[in-house]
């Protein structure tokens, strides 16, 4: 049986149907064509499918879709954009804070709900925020560079 769910999704309304047991990962990536969240472990253990949902960094392959009726929920694709890239973003890219990529979506998410709750992170902080993402790239120094970077960038805004 098929259930509609309604919730905002990177700033606009969207209405989907999907399957009770179908993941908020599967309806961005499958119906939604947002291929960013990307489907690592399938565990909820390795961060590569984070999103914010009401600004929480959650494993969208371990939310049911049911589960965020009426909450916003922001994709990387709704973080910033390539004329307006969000701070995060930018940084990211001035400190070559990515190899593969395919961990990033979920670590920029993370850090974009970090940044949310606490403007000016330690750096303890950050490596927290971060201890659930895998990545094997070896760019962790130049992330948490990034992720400084752009606390000051934004704290420099408000």
């Amino acid at each position: 049986m098929r259930e509609r769910v309604a919730f905002t999704l990177n700033g606009r309304v969207v209405e989907v149907q999907g399957q009770p047991e179908q993941s908020l990962l599967d309806m961005l990536r499958n119906t939604l064509h947002l291929k960013a969240t990307r489907m690592g472990c399938g565990q909820g253990q390795c961060g590569a499918c984070r999103v914010m949902v009401d600004g929480r960094a959650l494993a969208a392959c371990e939310t049911p879709l049911w589960s965020v009726e009426g909450k916003t929920v922001t994709t990387v694709e709704g973080l910033g954009s390539p004329a307006e890239p969000h701070a995060l973003q930018a940084a990211f890219i001035e400190e070559q804070a990515m190899q593969c990529g395919f961990c990033t979506s979920g670590i920029l998410m993370s850090a974009a709900a970090l940044l949310q709750r606490q403007p000016n992170p330690t750096r303890q902080e950050i490596v927290q925020a971060l201890d659930g993402h895998l990545c094997r790239c070896g760019a962790h120094n130049r992330v948490l560079r990034a992720i400084e970077k752009a606390a000051a960038r934004l704290g420099d805004v408000a």
